[in-house]
């Protein structure tokens, strides 16, 4: 069965994490994605790192089911290729430096004033206008503009993310103002002009620590695993070394901790302990308690009686444990895919419709599917190989 964007096209100008995350869950979805890629070097995250065969990291993780395309947009015959391209495009992305899609004719004001059904995406750090317009925008540098970093890590010291958390929330953005385009034009038959910067998505993010601050007059604490305003919630270690994660939010949940996990009934009345906000203001006694308490249980003992209480917890695992993690295998949840090295194991798209499989198509190798683009929309690739635009 066909799957949900089966027959839109996208065109993307796209490198880093932000616009390929974006196209690439269209493409999960049944899109194509024609990749435009400058020759010779291409997007630039294929050389961040070799740790996947020889082939990078993030660009296995954000490319698979494209096609690579490379193209000197600044070349002469660039302009007519693009507009080709454009002209049988449902989506146009791009996350070009601020002004440089205006410079080779690529504005969305430009070439949807004779596409109405286009549906243009520009993907930027701080958006199209502004004083920040033209900063540098890498992910780290989002995040501590942002103020990420100030709430992140522990009391002695800030930490940034440990993955790209600007880059992945404006693609997710991009991929659902993108999806809302396409059914706004089912509905009115024309497309749009859609803008999404790093800033704007991480600052959304930063929702619940603004209102913190904002109204209650200082920032929330660097807690690590902690939170600032639940207790107890966090990484705590049973006797044998195994680190759980609990997550006790209410009084409901406090009373079956209480009664199960540590066998002291008589803290849910103790004035230290009965409400959240005491608990909070007796944090570190709590804590010390807790541990004494789980110092005397192994690991699996302790996970008994959390699950007996119904009690929220988690392991705190490494990355090996993730790969290996029983419910993602329980699940069927890895699939192989083909990439210029050989294939390799990847998670299966996170949105799944019943009774359609996945897709789950190639990495490209750069400019793997030049020729038969081009040659598909009218073009001779091998002059214009001769050119040097390809």
């Amino acid at each position: 069965m066909p799957l949900p964007l089966d027959g839109v096209t996208v065109v993307s100008c796209e490198q880093a994490v932000a616009a390929p995350l974006a196209t690439r869950h269209l493409a999960d979805l049944g899109a194509r994605v024609l990749k435009i890629e400058r020759p010779g070097g291409g997007d630039f995250a294929r050389a961040y790192d070799e740790t996947v065969h020889g082939l990078s990291s993030h660009f296995v993780w954000l490319n698979r089911s494209k096609e690579s395309v490379t193209l000197d947009l600044k070349s002469d015959a660039a302009p007519a290729i693009m507009a080709r391209l454009l002209d049988e495009a449902d989506v146009f992305v791009q996350n070009f430096a601020p002004g440089v899609a205006e410079r080779l004719g690529l504005g969305a004001a430009e070439i949807r004033a004779t596409r109405p059904r286009l549906i243009t995406c520009s993907v930027s750090g701080y958006g199209s206008s502004g004083p920040y317009r033209d900063a540098k925008a890498y992910d780290l540098l989002i995040q501590s503009e942002a103020g990420l970093v100030s709430v992140t890590g522990t009391e002695a010291e800030p930490a940034k993310s440990g993955i790209p958390a600007a880059d992945i929330g404006a693609g997710m953005y991009a991929f659902s103002g993108i999806l809302s385009a396409l059914y706004d034009r089912e509905r009115t038959g024309a497309g749009t002009e859609l803008e999404v910067s790093l800033f704007d998505s991480l600052v959304e993010w930063m929702g619940f620590p603004l209102y913190y601050a904002g109204y209650g007059g200082t920032p929330p604490p660097r807690t690590g695993t902690s939170h600032p305003a639940i207790a107890p919630y966090g990484t705590f270690t049973a006797g044998d070394g195994t680190e759980l994660v609990l997550a006790v939010q209410n009084d409901r949940e406090w009373a079956a901790f209480c009664e199960h996990a540590v066998e002291r009934p008589g803290w849910v009345s103790d004035a230290r302990f009965a409400t959240g906000s005491a608990r909070v203001a007796h944090r570190g006694e709590l804590e010390e308690e807790i541990g004494t308490i789980f110092a005397a249980l192994t690991g699996p003992q302790l996970e008994e009686r959390l699950t007996a209480g119904r009690i929220a917890h988690a392991r705190r695992r490494e990355l090996p444990d993730v790969l290996a993690h029983p419910q993602l295998t329980a699940r069927d949840r890895f699939a192989e895919v083909g990439t210029p090295a050989g294939p390799v194991r990847a998670t299966l798209p996170p949105i799944t419709v019943p009774g359609r499989a996945p897709r789950m198509d190639a990495v490209p190798a750069l400019g793997e599917h030049t020729d038969a683009v081009l040659t598909e929309f009218g073009f001779d690739a091998e002059a214009l190989r001769r050119q040097g635009a390809v």
